[in-house]
Order: C-alpha cells, then sequence, then structure tokens
C-alpha cells in the first residue's frame, strides 16, 4: 500500500518503447481508507491521461509476511477496481511467470529481471524505485504473452 508502480509501454513492430513510468506513493501517517483513496484517485488520473487498451497486474501469489497480505490485498483490489471503471481490459502474472518470461527462469534474481528490462527498453538506466521497475516487467512480460 505504500507503493504503487506502474509504467506504460507501446509496442510497434515488436519494439517496446517506455511512455511513461513512476509511482503512487502513500503516507504511512494516514489511515489504511484514505491511503486506498489516494491510490484510486491518482491511478484514475493516470488512466485518464495515457488511456491504455489494457493492463497487466501482479497476482498474489504467495506472502512469507502475513501482516502484508491484506494491504496488498485491498490495495490489489482498488487497482482492479479503477481499470474495471475504465474498461480496460486486465490481465494477471505471479512474479515466476514475469521471471520466467523475461529470463526463461522463474526463480531469477530481481537484478536479472532489471536487466532483462533494460534490453527489451533498449535503455542505459531504469526508474530507481523497484516497485516501477516491477510494474514495468510486468508490461513487458504480457506483451511477450500475446505477440
Amino acid at each position: 500500500m505504500a507503493i504503487v508502480g506502474y509504467g506504460i509501454i507501446e509496442i510497434e513492430n515488436d519494439k517496446i518503447e517506455l511512455v511513461t513510468s513512476g509511482s503512487i506513493q502513500t503516507d504511512k501517517k494516514l489511515s489504511d481508507s484514505k491511503r486506498l483513496l489516494e491510490i484510486y484517485n491518482d491511478l484514475t488520473t493516470v488512466v485518464n491521461k495515457y488511456k491504455p487498451e489494457c493492463a497487466s497486474v501482479e497476482e498474489l501469489f504467495f506472502f512469507k509476511n502475513q501482516k502484508t497480505v491484506i494491504p496488498v490485498a485491498e490495495a490489489r483490489g482498488v487497482i482492479l477496481t479503477v481499470l474495471e471503471q475504465f474498461n480496460i481490459p486486465t490481465f494477471s502474472y505471479t512474479p515466476m511467470e514475469v521471471k520466467q518470461v523475461l529470463t526463461g527462469y522463474g526463480r531469477a534474481e530481481k537484478k536479472e529481471v532489471e536487466q532483462m528490462v533494460k534490453l527489451a527498453l533498449s535503455a542505459d538506466k531504469l526508474p530507481k524505485l523497484d516497485d516501477t521497475i516491477d510494474a514495468i516487467a510486468i508490461a513487458i512480460c504480457h506483451s511477450r504473452s500475446i505477440l
């Protein structure tokens, strides 16, 4: 719930271009309901501005930390609600699926995924936040799943 990364890509002739990326960051001092509303409002702004044709979202797969599973599920619910409100087809991928598609190995390290994102985008550097890189990786995963 603290950070929601997003990445918007465009595909033309098998070339992937990063249109924009960023994160929605909520203040831990706010109530959960205010934080969820902030995610809702900020994501609505992003969707209104970029009008994506489809969206890919990380699937809740397995959580070691039981304290975070509920807030993450609530934030994911808000994300799915915004996408549904705009009738955006939504696809879900587990972290293992994303790693498999990008690196060929479902248990790849984060650095390996980052390298493959750089390669896919022909980029010298990536955004600083892992959540943003993860969002871009999920978008690339989906693009490769449909091509």
